[in-house]
């Protein structure tokens, strides 16, 4: 409610509270009742509460446009080293060391399905043009991101590719897994890409983000046995990304790191078996090898020691209006 709103309403509750001894005879009005309007007198917020119950239901709408704008600037306030919070996001990182591989965790809650995004490295879908995630990562102001499937690296341009509601090229490649993400910000998997291109007709929903890529690892709460024979070395140990659905607007980004001492990679299968124990409804790989990156607040969580251009980024962004920071 507006403060201006806030002062006349008292103002009113005011004069009320004088001119109740002159509209109501002493010995009519009861002595609890007395009291209790003595006690609201003495709280404004509560005298509201009691006379215009709907003055304090009102309730900030996080909300950004389906397009290319960034994100709402992230207060820097609400990092800490390992989590970001304000009132429409928080993300909470963690570092699990299992089997000789390091495993990068970021749970990601948000208010409203447009805070997930999708980020490009030209101005148009269209662009052959590339950037590194960094890069892309602070152009939209970021609070977590993540590659996306380099859609750009597909000479035959069979695939199936949305952005942020743009169609980039709708011909399913049966050969690949396809992920579909919603209005509401919900994940569908399409095993070799079968039923994808019925998904509007089908379900009545609409496509904001697709991508082309694979393989899922985890469709409807069950984990999946990954085809041996699927693209991307799914066998051997490489460093993956992966996206998952845990809930409603709750999602995990996973980085295995791999080809370092330190850390050897997962199989695809691998990653399976961990989204699928952290508790992924949906789970979906990204592009992996040297290209899986997660950056946090302008940073890498992971260890890199260089980054590769990418055509594109999934992002979660706030949805806090700066201007409303000190309030």
């Amino acid at each position: 409610m507006k403060k201006s709103t806030k002062v006349i309403l008292f103002a009113l509750i005011a004069v009320m509270l004088l001119a109740l001894p002159f509209a109501v005879p002493s010995g009519k009005m009861l002595s609890d009742y007395q009291y209790e309007w003595m006690d609201y007198a003495w709280n404004a917020e509560a005298l509201l509460r009691l006379l215009v119950p709907s003055a304090n239901a009102e309730e900030a709408v996080y909300s950004l446009p389906i397009d290319f704008t960034p994100g709402m600037t992230p207060n820097p306030a609400g990092y800490s080293e390992e989590s970001y919070e304000d009132d429409s996001i928080s993300v909470q990182l963690q570092k699990i060391e299992q089997d000789g591989t390091i495993w990068r965790v970021a749970y990601v809650q948000i208010k409203d399905a447009s805070q997930l995004r999708t980020g490009i490295a030209g101005a148009k879908v269209t662009s052959s043009k590339t950037a590194f995630v960094s890069t892309m990562a602070k152009k939209q102001n970021a609070v977590l991101a993540i590659s996306g499937d380099y859609y750009i690296n597909d000479p035959n341009k069979t695939s199936f590719e949305y952005r942020m509601g743009t169609k980039i090229r709708n011909k399913p490649n049966k050969t690949k897994d396809i992920l579909i993400i919603d209005e509401n910000g919900d994940f569908h998997l399409f095993i070799k890409s079968a039923g994808a291109d019925n998904f509007v007709s089908s379900t009545g929903h609409t496509i904001i983000n697709a991508f082309t890529f694979g393989p899922a690892l985890v469709m409807d709460g069950v984990e999946l046995t990954v085809d041996k024979g699927y693209s991307y070395n799914p066998n051997e140990k490489e460093p993956r990304l992966a996206i998952g659905q845990m809930d409603t607007l709750s999602y995990v980004c996973v980085v295995a790191e791999g080809r370092m001492s330190t850390s050897a990679g997962a199989t695809a299968q691998q990653m399976a078996d961990f989204m699928y124990a952290l508790g992924c409804k949906q789970a979906f790989c990204l592009d992996g090898g040297n290209t899986a990156t997660m950056v946090f607040n302008g940073g890498f969580y992971m260890q890199k020691a260089q980054e590769r251009d990418q055509s594109d980024i999934i992002y979660f962004a706030s949805a806090v209006d700066p201007a409303t920071w000190g309030n």
